[in-house]
């Protein structure tokens, strides 16, 4: 209301500031996360090539360095409050596109029968098909009411890191399919009129006739459950490093957490298409039974499914410190590691996939000792020098005590690596 009497009063409309969430508003919260990002780049970008640093800290690279870090990671985290914000505005629109998407999908079932009614007529099995469909659709709408602020009818699909899950997305089409197959099955029924008919029917529900397909139902029910506890479990051990992402995305189902794209998931997700499409095509031909899809190709998703699971064991891994050594400059002596010495933490796996931000990147945290030290983030041109995957560069804090330290990288995921010893001196 003091929205709509903002825009009738002539009101500045830079006063929402991108924090307004309504759906007609040109300052939602997509348009305050685009523009938090835009001027985020911006300073970034400045600061790569010394722009923007106050005279006090000008003189001294260790001390504008940390200026430079400190006011990145301020308008980073600013930036993921929009996205957060962004992200839940975006869940919340999402029950009603998902509503439309499956009513769409109807109406496209209903065409589609009706134009190949003509000329072969209007079937009973036709009037199954169509009413099974909107029963499917009703119940998804209803569900997607109940979880509205979560997606919709995708929140069953949506992972515990806020992103598309392939394998959920996969079981749960199969488990729409056959929900469908059996009510074309049951509608057929209940307008069947003689004994025969009927009696051949329920024979169509026979584990014979559909073996192949309820096998794969059961596999890839099985591999969503699994792959959760997996990954679980993997989590839990340190040894898979998980990031939450703002909001899911249509390419997560294809891609891993840093965005690339994943082998594993793809032919998961391929080979499944296709054995749907093939097991849809079985139904229209052949409504009075479960469709009969051929072991061959039932095994094809088998195979598929452990390639998929196997993925999912030999992904991540837990980060590790290779070597820490003093950093050095051009013209810098060679010297053991002093207080106030930058020192090079070498390894792998410490930027985790997913946490490329900016946000995510100013969380790191370098034990030494017992002092615990934040990377810097030092900006180059269109990203980042300092942190990287394997190369760390972090001060010496002068209340380290001088002697044998451990040293330990914490992730932006609360992975902690393994310890490395170093010398200290005076």
């Amino acid at each position: 209301m003091a929205v709509q009497e903002a825009r009738q009063g002539g009101a500045d409309p830079a006063a929402h500031e991108g924090g307004c969430t309504c759906g007609d508003c040109p300052h939602g919260a997509r348009e305050g996360h685009r523009r938090a990002v835009a001027a985020f780049l911006v300073k970034r970008d400045e600061y790569a090539t010394g722009q923007g640093l106050p005279a006090a800290v000008a003189h001294s690279a260790s001390a504008s360095r940390q200026w430079v870090s400190e006011e990145l990671a301020q308008a980073a985290e600013a930036v993921a409050e929009r996205g957060r914000a962004e992200g839940a505005a975006w869940l919340a629109r999402l029950r009603q596109r998902t509503a439309v998407v499956v009513w769409a999908g109807v109406v496209v079932l209903l065409l589609v029968q009706a134009l190949t009614a003509i000329g072969a007529g209007w079937t009973s099995a036709r009037t199954a098909g169509l009413l099974s469909a909107v029963l499917v659709a009703g119940a998804l709408t209803a569900a997607s009411w109940f979880h509205r602020a979560r997606g919709g009818a995708l929140a069953s699909v949506i992972g515990e890191d806020n992103r598309l899950s392939t394998s959920r997305a996969v079981a749960g089409s199969w488990v729409l399919f056959l929900a469908f197959a059996v009510l074309v099955l049951v509608g057929r029924l209940a307008a069947a009129s003689g004994h025969r008919e009927r009696d051949a029917l329920i024979d169509g529900l026979e584990l014979a006739r559909g073996a192949g397909v309820v096998t794969v139902l059961a596999v890839v029910c099985g591999i969503a459950v699994l792959v959760r506890r997996v990954v679980g479990l993997r989590v839990q051990g340190q040894r898979l490093q998980k990031v939450r992402a703002h909001r899911p995305r249509a390419a997560d189902l294809l891609t891993d957490d840093s965005g690339r794209g994943s082998f594993a998931d793809i032919q998961y997700v391929v080979i499944n298409g296709v054995a749907l499409a093939f097991a849809a095509v079985r139904l229209a031909r052949r409504p009075d039974q479960l469709p009969d899809l051929p072991w061959g190709l039932a095994v094809v998703v088998l195979v598929s499914a452990g390639t998929y699971l196997a993925g999912k064991y030999a992904e991540g891994g837990r980060p590790v410190i290779l070597s820490v050594v003093r950093a050095r400059e051009a013209g810098d002596l060679d010297a053991p590691i002093r207080t106030g010495d930058d020192i090079e933490i070498r390894g792998t796996g410490f930027v985790p996939a997913g946490a490329q931000g900016a946000d995510r990147l100013a969380r790191m945290v370098v034990r030494v000792g017992a002092v615990n030290v934040h990377v810097p983030l030092v900006p180059v041109v269109g990203g980042f020098d300092n942190p990287t995957d394997d190369l760390l560069t972090v001060p010496v804090p002068a209340e380290v005590e001088p002697g044998r330290v451990d040293v330990q990288v914490v992730t932006a995921a609360g992975v902690e690596t393994n310890r490395y010893t170093v010398d200290i001196t005076e």
